[in-house]
């Protein structure tokens, strides 16, 4: 039987060095520096939010640097939105939510593909509503029953 291709399946052994540049590209930076300030920042973000199996799973999908970022950071107590994500990513860094919105698609952009769909489908099983779409996903939410 032949495998069927997936439209994002999981890098298997990319270093750090080739996330930032993936990164840099998605992100179109003029910097390998400016890149690897992106990834941080998220990754630092996306630390505080994504906890239990996933967040051990997905630390061991990423290059080694990239999940240290991820894994010293303590879980918050709340969940953001996907909208909270952002705008708390702004404020932490000083820059605009627009700036913010742009380098968490460019991180996730690279992190999707390092997770897989099985992966990230649990990921965003567990966050709340508006991740789907900074992970480059179509979010279907389910139909609430009329009041």
């Amino acid at each position: 039987m032949y495998d069927q291709l997936r439209p994002n399946p999981p890098l298997t052994a990319m270093t750090f060095d080739q996330m930032l540049e993936r990164v840099r590209y998605e992100g179109a930076y003029p910097t390998r520096e400016r890149a690897e300030e992106a990834v941080h920042n998220v990754l630092t973000a996306l630390g505080r939010q994504v906890t239990g199996d996933e967040r051990v799973d997905l630390a061991q999908r990423l290059p080694v640097e990239a999940a240290l970022t991820l894994t010293a950071q303590i879980p918050d107590n709340e969940q953001l939105t996907g909208w909270g994500f952002v705008k708390d990513l702004a404020a932490r860094t000083g820059g605009t939510p627009a700036t913010a919105r742009w380098d968490t698609g460019a991180v996730l952009a690279v992190v999707t593909r390092l997770a897989g769909p099985d992966l990230l489908t649990r990921i965003l099983h567990q966050l709340p509503s508006g991740y789907a779409l900074l992970f480059g996903q179509a979010e279907l939410r389910q139909p609430q029953p009329a009041a």
